[in-house]
């Protein structure tokens, strides 16, 4: 399919596949609160993207923030098609993960943000992909929230905090 640059600026007919170039962007915002009090990962509701790829060669540049608080830990990772993405490597009972959030005081006021990011190879195919973000609790630990810090209260002590997801395919 041939391209056309139009004199306003519009480029319409197709798409510049360079290496290396982006060729399209999804992205998700999570303003709402979750809660995690299982120790097995899930995703994080409402922070999840599906991306169709234009091509097998594709790479894809996922980056995530996510705020909350915890009275202990709280674990991320990114996922592909549910899979762990991104994550050290695990050893022993040590999980691998992308990030963590974690209680930074001795107050219920503490609130942590986490920024995870992951590059995969050639997807391999032109099908519908899900990337998610996943957090699981600490094992015997107490819950953790997202978008929100452990007390709630409902004064300036309080708050509420988006997250976001976006996903960017590469041309490979």
């Amino acid at each position: 399919m041939s391209i056309t640059i139009h004199a306003d600026g519009r480029i319409t007919g197709g798409t510049i596949q360079s290496q290396g170039n982006v060729i399209q962007v999804v992205s998700a915002v999570k303003t709402d609160t979750s809660t995690q009090s299982s120790d097995t990962f899930s995703n994080i509701p409402s922070l999840s993207v599906s991306i169709t790829p234009m091509a097998a060669t594709s790479k894809m540049y996922v980056i995530c923030n996510v705020t909350g608080s915890t009275n202990n830990q709280l674990r991320l990772r990114l996922a592909q098609d549910g899979t762990a993405i991104g994550t050290g490597v695990a050893a022993g009972n040590r999980d691998g993960i992308g990030a963590i959030i974690q209680r930074s005081n001795s107050s219920e006021y503490g609130f942590q943000a986490a920024t995870m990011q992951a590059f995969t190879g050639a997807i391999g195919d032109t099908s519908a992909h899900t990337f998610s973000a996943q957090y699981a609790k600490e094992t015997g630990g107490a819950s953790g929230y997202i978008g929100r810090n452990v007390n709630d209260l409902n004064n300036d002590s309080g708050f509420r905090a988006s997250c976001h997801i976006t996903v960017m395919e590469i041309a490979g």
